[in-house]
C-alpha cells in the first residue's frame, strides 16, 4: 500500500462515517475505493464490515440524547439485527466467491436506488409522524432481522432499509429513528466485522484506516451532519455507486 492510497482509504473511511451517521449507506463509499485499488470484493466487504464499525458506534453515541428512554425497545430491536447479521455472515461465508461477486453488483445496485428515493421515503416517514400512533409488532421485528441478514452479507443502505420500515410502523421523531438507526446499524457491523475477523479474509491495514477515518467521521455526522447539504451527500453516494457497478460488471 502506497502513502496515497493510505490517505485515500482514510479520507474514504471519513466521509463513510459521517454518511452513515446522517443519511447511510457508507460503504457505497468505501466499497469501490477499495474495489478501485485492486482489493477482492470479498476482501473488500469484511474489511469495511470491520473498519466501518467503529464509526457506527461512535454515531450511536453521538445520538444519545435521542435515545433516552429506548432501552428496552433498543435490546429487542438490537437482538433481532444480531441474529440475523450472523445469519448474513454465515451466507457470506458459505457460499462460493463467485456467487458473491456475481450478485454484489445487483446489491449495490439496490443500494444505489434505495439512496437515490430515500428523500421521499423521509417525507412519507414524517407524515406518517402526524398520523395515528404506530406498533411496529412482530412484523417490524421481522424485518429488522431481515434487514440484519442483509447487512451481514452486504452491509450497504441497510439504514436506509431500517428508516423506511420502521417510518411505516413506528409513530417517533425522524431524529429517534436515526438515533436507532444508527444503533441497530453498529450492532450489524461489529457482530460480522468480530466474525469476519477470525475466518474470513481481511486486510488489517485497511481496516485500520477506515476505523481512524469513520470514528471521526461519526462523531461529525452526528454533531454537524446534519448541516451538510443532502443533496451533494446523496450526489457522492450515487455516482460512486455507479461507478462500482460498472467496475465490478467489467472487471
Amino acid at each position: 500500500m502506497t502513502w496515497w492510497e493510505a490517505v485515500v482509504i482514510a479520507l474514504a473511511g471519513l466521509w463513510a462515517g459521517t454518511i452513515n451517521t446522517v443519511v447511510g449507506s457508507g460503504t457505497l463509499v468505501t466499497f469501490p475505493v477499495l474495489i478501485a485499488l485492486g482489493y477482492p470484493p470479498v476482501t473488500a466487504t469484511t474489511s469495511n464490515a470491520i473498519g466501518l464499525a467503529p464509526g457506527t458506534i461512535s454515531g450511536a453515541i453521538g445520538y444519545r440524547k435521542e435515545l433516552t428512554g429506548q432501552g428496552r425497545r433498543l435490546l429487542v430491536y438490537g437482538a433481532c439485527s444480531l441474529v440475523g447479521a450472523i445469519g448474513g455472515t454465515v451466507l457470506l461465508l458459505r457460499l462460493p466467491s463467485d456467487a458473491f461477486e456475481s450478485i454484489v453488483p445487483v446489491l449495490v445496485g439496490l443500494a444505489v436506488v434505495l439512496v437515490i428515493v430515500q428523500p421521499r421515503v423521509s417525507k412519507w416517514v414524517a407524515a406518517r409522524q402526524k398520523s395515528k400512533a404506530a406498533h411496529g409488532g412482530p412484523l417490524l421485528l421481522f424485518l429488522i432481522f431481515l434487514v440484519g441478514i442483509y447487512g451481514g452479507y452486504f452491509t450497504a443502505a441497510q439504514g436506509v432499509m431500517l428508516m423506511a420500515f420502521m417510518g411505516m410502523l413506528l409513530s417517533e421523531p425522524i431524529q429517534r429513528l436515526n438515533g436507532i438507526k444508527n444503533v441497530l446499524s453498529a450492532v450489524v457491523n461489529v457482530v460480522a466485522g468480530t466474525i469476519y475477523a477470525f475466518v474470513a479474509p481481511v486486510s488489517w491495514p485497511v481496516v485500520g484506516l477506515l476505523a481512524a477515518g469513520s470514528v471521526l467521521g461519526g462523531v461529525l455526522g452526528a454533531k454537524i451532519g446534519r448541516k451538510l447539504s443532502p443533496v451533494v451527500l446523496r450526489g457522492v453516494i450515487v455516482v460512486v455507486g455507479v461507478a462500482a457497478i460498472v467496475m465490478l460488471i467489467l472487471d
